[in-house]
């Protein structure tokens, strides 16, 4: 695939087949996150790949979270939300980026900015192969019972998580915000 359609076709995935995704194929990804820049080279991220039991439990931690802030929702929207989150989204896998807590913020900036970067080579990679995933952070409203489950210690800071896997659909592109880049882009002189 070609490098601007892999960008420009990355999307948030919610619906995955239950097809298995090959041990081989993860690495490759994770190679590819590996690749990510980081400050200072540190290179201090780390990824978890969760499937069976752990996945089970982790959906049963989001789905808790869920439940409290879909309780206004209409009943099928609500419904369908909640399917998601105690499955995420049927995706065999779950991808988990980590990287070194520090209590010198400016450390810490730097670690989360680095593990970032890796977790964006994760999607594009994963894009590249046909695979979808899907940036989130709404799990980690109960990051204590997230650390339970993983046993990630303190040590560690969670970034984000990723379901993983071949995706019913890519949907469509949402509009971009400013898609001209007149109002985000300003040049200096």
């Amino acid at each position: 695939m070609e490098f601007f359609d892999v960008i420009y076709g990355r999307r948030a995935v919610r619906k995955f087949k239950s097809d298995q995704v090959s041990r081989q194929d993860i690495m490759k990804i994770l190679d590819a996150a590996n690749y990510a820049p980081s400050g200072m080279n540190h290179q201090q991220w780390e990824f978890l790949v969760v499937s069976g039991e752990k996945k089970n439990q982790l959906g049963d931690s989001y789905a808790q979270i869920a439940d409290g802030y879909t309780a206004g929702w209409e009943q099928k929207e609500r419904e369908q939300f909640m399917n998601y989150a105690r499955t995420y989204g049927g995706a065999p896998y779950i991808i988990v980026v980590l990287t070194d807590a520090s209590k010198n913020e400016g450390i810490r900036k730097m670690n989360l900015e680095s593990a970032s970067a890796a977790m964006e080579n994760l999607l594009l990679a994963a894009r590249a192969l046909g695979l979808g995933t899907c940036w989130m952070t709404g799990p980690l409203n109960d990051e204590a019972g997230v650390r339970k489950i993983l046993n990630i210690p303190d040590s560690k800071e969670i970034v984000a998580l990723t379901p993983l896997g071949y995706p019913e659909k890519f949907p469509q592109a949402l509009p971009r915000v400013d898609p001209e880049l007149k109002d985000k882009v300003r040049w200096l002189e």
